[in-house]
């Protein structure tokens, strides 16, 4: 079988890097094999159960460069699981008795669809290798080729996640405007809350890259510019255990020395503990349709701030997310490279009739390649034993803790 019509889909939570990733498909496509035709479905796999797709023109082909330059997705995402059939039922996107793998399949075949190219992270490509699994088994004859797309970095085999990178940058900047604000008021206690659900990658990763913006900076430590007021005290991920007493005690003699507190908090951090709180008092925890806490409506950074501020006597409290600002922006350079990279090698992967997510293969020494849809899955952690986060941790005096088993 030849490769005549690809089609391309985003889903899942935004990401710096699903513009970049499409644009850089639609030119390794036209510079290898300007003969395949290229659909796009809108909004994920609700597009795709739909039926709504749009044609990539060879207007939109010439000038894909420009898609470099932007957050978000043009094709528009959406959060949908095929395998949760009530789910797609209640969403009005099957009917009762239709399996949502099927109806997919069916509409890629309707389409001509010989490749489909998901770019997503652990929900969306799992959801690929299921549909990769149905079409193989049900005998469709088309393939799934996958882009790892998540700032968490948390998918298992990938070494890198597209747009991670930047989601850190992005933060450090986020928070180098934010932290001004500990001189409006005395005593003030900043929590900033980094996305990741399970793994506290971004959070610390975003905390390097802050630190380094410091390093950048000249002081002025004799009218009250200094850096110790705007730098980070404590970094909290969920791989480690939180001693709350201790990290008061110690994070109080911080705000008496320096008259303010700056914490990084990994939204993950203690969720937990959150939720066995919720449900002592009676109260529902709010999941998605992937059966995720919604962290969102249960706002880990706010119950950080409530337990931290009495115990360090904080007068000022200020609890900011850096996740939708972060998320949002066009991929940085070395992301950009990254994808390229990646897009080159999906390209090929769909022309040779393989399948799998294509990315950097940490069981390979971090190859680029397709890896094989069955050892695709989330939720991988953090691993707190490198260097550079226990450097992290000694430069701002902080003990490494418990380091949890993974839940």
């Amino acid at each position: 079988m030849s490769v005549k019509r690809v089609a391309l889909l985003t889903a899942g939570g935004l990401a710096p890097c699903l513009s970049s990733a499409i644009g850089a498909l639609i030119e390794e496509y036209s510079r290898i094999a300007p003969e395949v035709e290229i659909i796009a479905y809108r909004n994920g796999y609700y597009g795709l159960l739909r039926g709504e797709s749009l044609v990539i023109t060879p207007e939109i082909r010439e000038k894909a460069h420009l898609l470099q330059n932007f957050g978000g997705s043009p094709i528009g995402n959406s959060r949908v699981k095929l395998t949760n059939i009530e789910d797609c039922i209640k969403r009005g996107l099957v009917v009762e008795g239709q399996d949502p793998q099927r109806v997919a399949a069916d509409q890629l075949i309707k389409d001509g669809v010989d490749v489909l190219h998901t770019i997503g992270g652990d929900d969306t490509n799992t959801a690929a290798a299921d549909l990769a699994t149905f079409l193989k088994s049900n005998n469709y004859g088309l393939s799934v080729v996958g882009l790892p797309k998540t700032i968490d970095n948390d998918v298992y085999p990938i070494a890198q996640s597209l747009g991670a990178w930047t989601a850190a940058d992005e933060g450090a900047h986020f928070f180098s405007n934010i932290v001004s604000e500990h001189t409006s008021n005395t005593r003030m206690l900043i929590v900033h809350e980094v996305m990741g659900r399970h793994c506290g990658w971004l959070t610390a990763a975003t905390a390097v890259s802050y630190r380094q913006l410091l390093d950048e900076t000249s002081w002025l430590d004799a009218f009250g510019v200094a850096r110790e007021r705007r730098d980070i005290h404590a970094v909290f991920v969920p791989e480690l255990a939180i001693n709350l007493e201790a990290e008061a005690e110690r994070l109080k003699a911080v705000i008496d020395r320096v008259g303010n507190v700056n914490i990084f908090l990994s939204e993950g951090a203690g969720v937990d503990a959150i939720i066995e709180e919720m449900q002592s008092r009676g109260e529902e925890v709010p999941r998605d349709a992937f059966g995720h806490v919604q962290i969102d409506k249960i706002n880990p950074g706010a119950w950080f701030a409530k337990q931290f501020a009495p115990m360090i006597q904080a007068d000022k409290v200020l609890v900011q997310k850096s996740g939708y600002y972060s998320r949002s922006a066009p991929a940085n350079d070395r992301d950009q490279e990254l994808i390229r990279a990646c897009a080159q090698v999906a390209v090929q992967a769909a022309l040779d009739e393989v399948t799998g997510l294509v990315g950097q293969d940490e069981d390979n020494n971090n190859v680029i390649r397709a890896c094989e849809f069955d050892r695709v899955k989330g939720s991988k952690p953090f691993d707190v034993t490198q260097d550079w986060f226990i450097n992290l941790l000694s430069q701002i005096n902080q003990p490494i803790g418990e380091v949890l088993a993974h839940r």
